[in-house]
């Protein structure tokens, strides 16, 4: 238990705690967008599966990708996998700011902008549209939380834990503020971008080491 408040555990405390900030502001706000083309009695539902579904996506995605990073090779293929992660956040990172109004005010119900409307200008689609869009950028984006954090947890259970935890908590209590934080403080997301980006490098070179042997051996 000494070592919880060693340099080491507390950097991948901080890693983790910046990437749930981000990736569940980032969740939210692809949820907001799905929601907004919607009337406004449907949003709140259609917002609702998106949280629940994300919630029992990252559980499960833990579940399995613990054990599969265990897996000689897989810690390098994630490294990799979560450089893509990197690039994606990136481009949605350049998200017109009307869309981000969009996303926020459907997640609050309220007039951010005061033009007189929530989510104007949304394209329209169907509560069947919204939830299935909702869902796929769901399994992507939970894929992608449980991957940085376990990369940043490292051989430190306990923090992986504590980040799936605070990952559930900020998608189910807090994905609406976090969202309207973001849009005003653009920084942080870019803060939490870079600090994916170094798990990602990180975890491709430990998977490199890890790997080299048995590649080395095999020639």
């Amino acid at each position: 238990m000494s070592d919880l408040f060693s340099p080491e555990v507390l950097a991948a405390f901080l890693q983790v705690i910046m990437i749930d900030l981000v990736l569940a502001g980032d969740n939210a706000i692809v949820i907001g967008l799905a929601a907004a083309g919607l009337p406004k009695q449907q949003r709140a539902k259609a917002i609702l599966i998106g949280v629940l579904a994300a919630t029992v996506l990252r559980i499960i995605f833990a579940l399995l990708t613990t054990k599969l990073l265990a897996i000689i090779g897989l810690l390098l293929a994630g490294g990799v996998l979560l450089l893509w992660v990197s690039w994606k956040m990136w481009r949605e990172l350049q998200i017109s700011t009307q869309d981000e109004t969009n996303a926020a005010e459907a997640l609050t119900d309220s007039d951010l902008n005061h033009d007189g409307a929530i989510a104007k200008g949304a394209p329209r689609k169907s509560f069947a549209q919204a939830a299935w869009q909702i869902v796929i950028a769901d399994v992507s984006m939970s894929l992608d939380n449980v991957l940085a954090v376990a990369g940043a947890a490292r051989e430190h259970p306990y923090v992986l834990i504590f980040g799936l935890i605070l990952s559930i908590a900020l998608m189910g209590l807090a994905a609406s503020f976090i969202a309207r934080l973001l849009q005003k403080h653009r920084w942080i997301a870019y803060v939490g971008l870079l600090v994916i980006l170094y798990v990602a490098l990180d975890m491709i070179y430990r998977g490199a080491v890890e790997v080299w042997p048995h590649v080395n051996g095999s020639l």
